[in-house]
């Protein structure tokens, strides 16, 4: 921690000066020789009032594109130029980011468990006392960045609750391939925060263990358009080259028995009945079954790693339709 990043127990936005950028660490738990255990906390506030966005990145520990997302961003806005507050959190599960590992060090998956519990389990109480301090009572708005999980690929798409207005809006702004309605009701941190009233989406951009300059792009992209759009930032929304496909659900299919799995289908690509989607080949390299679609749908993601015990995953499938907003 250097002399400029200094330590704090609270976030207090209204401490940060105008046309300000803060780089500070946040005390969330103490490790096992009663250290702090802290995440960094950015902070950009405006020449102006405005709302506060806040960015959440690496809540998976091994999910990095959205690190790189936050920092772009923070390169690109000028303080002077921002009505409002950008609260940022480039690496949540700092302890899973130390070890290289989705899950917290006790094997909890905290976007599973938020807003967390003040439990007898080390994740729980960190995911509860993050979400205490950072989010509740904190954002406007939260759009929380991720990736795939090892071992797959995702497209670039939006998690969003449709049949919120609000929540819609953020996730058309992403100018992303694939938007699929997805009502929070799992113990994420986009659901836990839309509970307490902050409209939030979850940005899926790209792969595990890597930073992809072209998904870095596409997430700040996005982010920018949102601050155009809420009045944040001066300038236009910027058009998708593509519109979005909408998708009412998404599933993911599973092989029901073990071998090499080949799954032939591109991130977002449109599939029809009958599509081939995956072969299954045994250890001698003959083969044991095919995959095909049942009906019209969408490639979301999908599994790139070749060995697969039965109930493995294939692919990720959305299916187009509509959700009428509240």
């Amino acid at each position: 921690m250097s002399s400029t990043e200094k330590l704090i127990s609270e976030i207090d936005i209204t401490a940060y000066p105008a046309t300000s950028v803060s780089r500070v660490w946040l005390h969330i738990i103490e490790d096992e020789f009663g250290q702090s255990c802290q995440i960094p906390v950015m902070i950009m506030q405006g020449a102006q009032p405005g709302p506060v966005l806040g960015l959440t990145a690496a809540v998976h520990g091994n999910e990095l594109n959205g690190i790189s997302v936050i920092h772009n961003l923070f390169r690109q806005v000028r303080p002077k130029e921002l009505s409002g507050t950008i609260v940022a959190f480039p690496a949540v599960n700092v302890p899973g980011l130390k070890a290289g590992t989705r899950e917290f060090p006790d094997g909890i998956d905290l976007n599973r468990i938020m807003p967390g519990t003040g439990g007898r389990r080390h994740g729980e109480l960190y995911a509860n006392t993050f979400f205490e301090k950072a989010i509740q009572g904190k954002l406007n708005y939260l759009l929380d960045l991720h990736t795939a999980s090892q071992g797959r690929i995702n497209s670039f798409y939006i998690r969003s609750d449709l049949s919120n207005e609000e929540s819609g809006i953020l996730a058309e702004l992403q100018n992303a391939e694939i938007i699929v309605h997805s009502p929070p009701a799992d113990g994420t941190l986009r659901g836990a925060a839309a509970d307490v009233g902050i409209p939030s989406i979850t940005l899926e951009v790209g792969n595990p263990d890597v930073i992809q300059k072209s998904m870095t792009r596409s997430g700040t992209e996005g982010i920018l358009n949102v601050l155009h759009f809420s009045g944040m930032l001066k300038g236009e929304i910027k058009a998708p080259e593509e519109q979005a496909v909408y998708c009412s659900h998404s599933v993911w299919l599973y092989t029901d028995q073990g071998g090499m799995l080949s799954v032939k289908p591109r991130l977002a690509a449109e599939i029809q009945e009958g599509h081939l989607l995956a072969t299954l080949h045994d250890i001698f390299g003959n083969p044991v079954r095919e995959f095909q679609a049942e009906q019209r749908a969408f490639v979301i993601g999908k599994s790139v790693k070749p060995f697969n015990m039965s109930g493995g995953r294939i692919i990720h499938l959305g299916f187009p339709g509509e959700v009428t907003p509240n």
